[in-house]
Formats: C-alpha cells, sequence, structure tokens
C-alpha cells in the first residue's frame, strides 16, 4: 500500500483514476463489466502497462469473491502466454474506507478481435493457436478451466506473441484490454456447457476451434442469439449428435434436443473449403488440409470424441513450434487454501485489529478484508 503523497486523481471518460503517481500519460483502451482499462507509462519499470480499475467489486459477495480469485491467480501463474501481474494496489489506507482496486498488467497491441480482419498466413495462423494451446495447457495443469476463451480476452504483440486474459472464474468477464464492438461470450461455449452437462478440460478445445475457425473465415462460425438459437446454430453446421450423446444429457434437455429437426450436417471439406486458408506453405510445409484436419478434431460435440489440448499440441499444424520448455513449463502453485476465504478467516481479523464475532464473519465480508489485504502486498 502506498501512502497518499504518491497518488494522484484524473478523470478518465465517466470514472476517476487515482493512482500511484510512477504511472503517467493514462488513455482509455477498453471497458467491460468489470471496469474501465487504461494504458500507461511505468517510470518505475520503464515500460507501458495496463490499469484496470475493478468496478464495485464489493457490490456484492459474489464479485467480491471473483476479484479476489481472479487476482490469487493471477499472482500465482507466471507463463509466457498468460497475462502477467505487475502490480495491485488501493488508494485507500483503511479497511473501514477501502473502496478500489487497481490491477496493473502487461499492455499488449491488440486483441484477437482486431486480428481476426487480417490475412494471415499459415506460420501466423499456426503460431497462435500454439500460444494458444500452451495457455491454457498451462492453465488446466494448476486444475483451472477458462470456460469463457473467446477473441476478446486473447491478446497479441504485433511480433506474434500471444496471451490469454482471464480465467474464466467470473462469468461477468469484461472484453478485454482494448475497445472493441465485439459483446460475445456465447459463440464460444461448449455444447456441454450450453446443455448444461458436466465438462472436463476440454471444454476450452471448442472454444480454441471456434476462434481459429472465425479466423479462417473473417466471421463467427455459430452466431446464436441465445442458448437455444445457439445450440441450433450448431447442429445445422455439424450435425444432429448421434443417440450415445443424447443419452447423456438429462431428461429435460434431451427431450427438447430430440424434439428438434436432424440435420445431417456439412463435411468440413464444405465448412472450410481451400479458399478460406492462406496459401501452402512452402517453408513448414503447412497446409490447408492440416489445419481443417485439426478443426475437425476440435469441433467435435461429444467431448468425449473431441481431440485433448495435449493431442493438438502434437498435430501436424502445430508441433513445428513444439518446444518443451513452453508447453511442459512448471504448472502454478495454487492451493484450494490460497482460494478459500475462510482458510484467511481469523489470522486476517487479527491481523487488521478486527473482531471475529460479529457480522463480519459473513463470507463477504472475509472476502472484502482479504481483497484489502492482496493489495497491501509488494508483488515487485
Amino acid at each position: 500500500m502506498s501512502p497518499a503523497g504518491e497518488l494522484y486523481s484524473l478523470d478518465v471518460g465517466d470514472s476517476t483514476f487515482t493512482v500511484l503517481k510512477c504511472y503517467q500519460n493514462l488513455r482509455p483502451i477498453g471497458s467491460g463489466a468489470q471496469g474501465i482499462v487504461c494504458s500507461a507509462y511505468d517510470h518505475n519499470l520503464e515500460r507501458n502497462v495496463a490499469i484496470k480499475k475493478l468496478s464495485r467489486p464489493f457490490q456484492n459477495q459474489t464479485h467480491a469473491k471473483r476479484a479476489y480469485r481472479e487476482l490469487v491467480l493471477m499472482k500465482c501463474v507466471n507463463h509466457k502466454n498468460i497475462i502477467g501481474l505487475i502490480n495491485v494496489f488501493s488508494p485507500q489506507k483503511s479497511l473501514e474506507e477501502f473502496a478500489d482496486v487497481y490491477i496493473v498488467m502487461e499492455l499488449m497491441d491488440a486483441n484477437l478481435c482486431q486480428v481476426i480482419q487480417m490475412e494471415l498466413d499459415h506460420e501466423r495462423l499456426s503460431y497462435l493457436l500454439y500460444q494458444m494451446l500452451c495457455g491454457i495447457k498451462h492453465l488446466h495443469a494448476a486444475g483451472i478451466i477458462h470456460r469463457d476463451l473467446k477473441p476478446s480476452n486473447i491478446v497479441v504483440k504485433s511480433d506474434c506473441t500471444l496471451k490469454i486474459l482471464d480465467f474464466g472464474l467470473a462469468r461477468t468477464a469484461a472484453t478485454g484490454l482494448l475497445m472493441t464492438p465485439y459483446v460475445v461470450t456465447r459463440y464460444y461455449r461448449a455444447p456441454e456447457v450450453i446443455l448444461g452437462m458436466g465438462y472436463q478440460a476440454n471444454v476450452d478445445v471448442w472454444s480454441v476451434g471456434c476462434i481459429v475457425a472465425e479466423m479462417v473465415r473473417g466471421s463467427v462460425l455459430f452466431p446464436g442469439s441465445d442458448h437455444i438459437d445457439q445450440w441450433n446454430k450448431v447442429i445445422e453446421q455439424l450435425g444432429t449428435p448421434p443417440q450415445e450423446f443424447l443419452m447423456k444429457l438429462n431428461q429435460s434437455v434431451r427431450t427438447y434436443v430430440e424434439n428438434r429437426p436432424r440435420y445431417a450436417g456439412y463435411s468440413f471439406d464444405k465448412l472450410f473449403p481451400d479458399v478460406l486458408f492462406p496459401a501452402d506453405s512452402e517453408h513448414n510445409k503447412l497446409k490447408a488440409s492440416q489445419a481443417r484436419d485439426l478443426l475437425s478434431k476440435m469441433l467435435v460435440i461429444d467431448s468425449s470424441k473431441r481431440i485433448s489440448v495435449d493431442e493438438a499440441l502434437k498435430h501436424p499444424y502445430i508441433n513445428v513450434w513444439y518446444d518443451p520448455a513452453e508447453v511442459e513449463a512448471p504448472p502454478p502453485k495454487i492451493t484450494d487454501k490460497q482460494l478459500d476465504e475462510r482458510e484467511h478467516t481469523l489470522s486476517l481479523f487479527t491481523r487488521h485489529g478486527l473482531h471475529a464475532n460479529s457480522e463480519l464473519q459473513s463470507i463477504g465480508t472475509v472476502t472484502y478484508v482479504l481483497l484489502f489485504w492482496l493489495c497491501t502486498l509488494d508483488l515487485k
């Protein structure tokens, strides 16, 4: 936590940012459900950064818990394809005044919403896909399933390096670091999520398949207007799944799905003809047929038959970039206790001079204390 003398305030759009004096030249670059994001120059680190002001993180228990979990995960995860946490602070000096949380992160150049509009060669397309899968594998190694991957929370630099934002734990995820007309989440959600089934790690593989398909086609693959329409868009293109899959659904969902018209779907040659892809690469021997084959293994409605992250990383379209140091990086050490507010209750109340035998025992208030505590840590 920094003393008041090191802070200054300025208006950014409709919000007031009160930040450390080392952060200068603030400019708004994005906004979303979680708050406003500015670019800034960090005079201590001599580099550009992104600063996100969390919007009313204490408006209810759920928002407070999400903010806490996101901060803990960002602090623990350290991988080149996951956005890095540089600093977290609050301008308030006491728990009683505590109201704002500022998260300082690496600044990137664009998100995939902008990249989708560009013409990419096979090298760039497969390299971006490889990095997405490396980042996801690292999250999965820590037991974190993203569940909400989309173009707006995947950011890139001009040298084609890629990083994943957010960890899918907050369902009201922000739209990313850069301003974009995208207001989406549903389009990239796997069938098992849409249909209320259980899910496993390869739920994220479906999302990646949808993102890559959009990069190839230049438009959203399954643009559903709601969950029902989303399912209809999926089966119209991929075909109605067999009875074996339908038997895994709960009775009410299965009844609905079985009463829908049956669709044969299209072959992947029809969905993704050669003309949509870049010219075949002579240098790395990357071909449209390889990209299409990988898409056909990712966009499988039945998750038990969908390719895993590990299998995708070994696919011929991806493995030209395979680097064990990136793929098999040590997993982040995140214990359940770090994410469980109750484990910290007594020690934190004592540390902040609070009594643990009142209304402060509520989980929401415990999380509130934890957030304040996180903002006092020196991350540098």
